[in-house]
């Protein structure tokens, strides 16, 4: 696929340039995008340019992640990350992300994710946008629930990070949560009583 850039009214929401590798590793200099994070800890110079250069860019080639920049929309410094990545249910994705610790709290990432889901839903034919975090990481949690994802639970040993298998919590979000028509019909569980 052609790397493409979403605007929302605040952001840019582009490719990652190999321009943004000092930036991206200042960022991830952070505790807690290490701690939280899939991201490489210790976070070096050459993990931010194997990121930038190669990484990010071969997602967009091999149709298989979608990884953005999050900038001002008027320029400025990096604010986040975000990716959007294929998952092996047709039409499943799932969505990661992170904002520098300096512009957290600012509603930047929300609206980062709300503009991916959008773009996920309409030109990926996605059915189903999947958000994972460690059980534990509300800060991610908080912006998945702004972002209107519905939370399904608690995975035991759902994420594999820095050598340890960790539990998570999941949420999803449907096109129709966006009232955006999806691919193929949802058929919702007509809730069921008693036990199985």
């Amino acid at each position: 696929m052609e790397p493409i850039t979403l605007t929302t009214e605040r952001l840019l929401v582009r490719p990652f340039l190999p321009q943004d590798a000092e930036a991206v590793y200042l960022a991830c200099q952070d505790p807690d995008i290490q701690r939280w994070t899939v991201v490489p800890s210790p976070y070096s110079r050459a993990d931010a340019e194997l990121w930038t250069e190669k990484l990010a860019p071969a997602g967009w080639q091999e149709d298989t992640m979608y990884n953005f920049a999050v900038v001002g929309r008027d320029g400025g410094p990096l604010l986040g990350a975000l990716g959007v990545n294929r998952c092996n249910l047709p039409g499943t994705f799932e969505v990661g992300f992170w904002t520098a610790k300096q512009h957290r709290g600012a509603g930047y990432t929300t609206e980062a994710v709300l503009a991916a889901a959008r773009w996920a839903f309409t030109a990926l034919a996605a059915d189903r946008l999947e958000w994972r975090a460690e059980t534990g990481n509300g800060p991610s949690r908080a912006v998945a629930l702004r972002a209107g994802f519905r939370m399904e639970g608690e995975q035991r040993s759902a994420l594999f990070n820095k050598g340890t298998r960790r539990d998570t919590w999941t949420g999803a979000l449907l096109p129709a949560d966006l009232g955006l028509p999806g691919t193929y019909p949802h058929r919702p569980s007509p809730g069921v009583s008693g036990a199985l």
